[in-house]
Parts: C-alpha cells; sequence; structure tokens
C-alpha cells in the first residue's frame, strides 16, 4: 500500500485543509480509506470514499500532485503506514495544517 498526506491551501473553515489516503498502487490507484482533517482538526474518516460518487476517480501519485497536472493549490507526501493508521485509530492529527 501507499499512504499519500495531501495539504491543500485554506479556502473556508469548511473545506478540508488536509487529506490522508491509502493508495492501492498496484491497477487503477484507488482509494482503500481516506480521512479529510479541518480547521479545527476535526477528522472525517471514510472506509468507501466511493460509495457516493457517480465515477470514481483513482489518486494521483504524489509525483503528478507536485507538478500541478491536477491543479495549483496543493502539496503531496508519502506518509507511513503507522502514522497513517495512528489518526485513522485514533481520530486524533497534532500534525502540520500547512506543507510549509
Amino acid at each position: 500500500m501507499e499512504y499519500i498526506q495531501v495539504f491543500m491551501e485554506y479556502e473556508s473553515d469548511d473545506m478540508p485543509m488536509v487529506y490522508f489516503y491509502e493508495v492501492n498502487p498496484n491497477g487503477e490507484r484507488f482509494a482503500l480509506r481516506a480521512m479529510e482533517v479541518f480547521v479545527n482538526r476535526n477528522i472525517k474518516m471514510y472506509e468507501d470514499l466511493y460509495c457516493d460518487v457517480i465515477e470514481a476517480c483513482p489518486i494521483p501519485t504524489i509525483d503528478e500532485l507536485n507538478a500541478k497536472a491536477w491543479g495549483e493549490g496543493f502539496y503531496a507526501a508519502a506518509v507511513s503506514k503507522e502514522e497513517f493508521n495512528r489518526i485513522w485509530n485514533t481520530g486524533i492529527y497534532k500534525g502540520s495544517l500547512t506543507a510549509v
């Protein structure tokens, strides 16, 4: 599995600042689990990110995200499986809300 953290530029309090994805790199790069962290540090977790979507989109690679191939306003980095699972299991994120 691949674990990705994506920092977003601030838009509003109701938009996530940080996303986490557990991605199956084999095949179509779909997220198995995902989390959104908001400015107030509330976390929304998804065991099925695609349950309410009409068309499922694969998660881009870190290089694609950072090359701005998918747009501006975000920065992606790898995160360890342990870090992802710690946040998933505790529902607590104490890290930075910005990439810098």
